[in-house]
Order: C-alpha cells, then sequence, then structure tokens
C-alpha cells in the first residue's frame, strides 16, 4: 500500500456512518451482508447508505458482489490488513512494541 490508498482508506473512514458500516462488514465475516440489511442494521436510509458503500469502494477497502437481486458488501480483508501494516510498518523503530492492552489484562 502506498500513502495515496491509505489516505483514500482512512479517508473513507473518517465519517461515522462509513465507519460504522466497515466495523459491521468486519464483524460479518467474508460472508458479507446485503445492502438492506446493513441498512437495517444501522438504522439508514438506503439512499445515505448507497452514497457511504460506493465512498468505502472507492477507497477499495469494501467489496461489492451480486447474489441473485441482491448486492452483498463485505470488508475487504487484504485491504484492511495492507492498512494496518502500512501504518505500522516502521513500529517501534524495529524493536519490540509496548504490551497491547489485551496482553496487559492477561498478565494482571
Amino acid at each position: 500500500m502506498n500513502s495515496d490508498s491509505a489516505i483514500q482508506a482512512l479517508g473513507a473512514l473518517a465519517h461515522d456512518h462509513r465507519l460504522a458500516v466497515f466495523r459491521l462488514l468486519v464483524q460479518r465475516g467474508r460472508d458479507g451482508m446485503a445492502a438492506g440489511d446493513i441498512a437495517k442494521a444501522l438504522g439508514l436510509p438506503n439512499s445515505s447508505l448507497s452514497f457511504h458503500l460506493a465512498q468505502l469502494q472507492q477507497a477499495g477497502i469494501v467489496a461489492q458482489r451480486r447474489e441473485g437481486r441482491s448486492l452483498i458488501y463485505s470488508a475487504d480483508y487484504d485491504a484492511m490488513e495492507a492498512l494496518m501494516g502500512f501504518l505500522t510498518e516502521n513500529c517501534c523503530q524495529g524493536a519490540g512494541c509496548a504490551p497491547s492492552v489485551a496482553q496487559t489484562k492477561e498478565q494482571c
């Protein structure tokens, strides 16, 4: 991933509805979710949801496929991992990072 792609992905996620859609799709897994079900789950009007899904698709972090008459959306896990890798590429200058919150809780 390059800087331009990362900026586009982060920009798409920098909106409360798009972030909620993306997080919901991540939770749903690779099977994804029909647009109507996303709208119901998040209480978004279909027209608003269409706009937000288009922004996430354009950023390359959400994929769309057709199943019969339904459009199914899913998080693009490869793109998500590439973004996370880009953000943490030079983490801690190559030295081990501080333990995560989960690791710290396990030690307690």
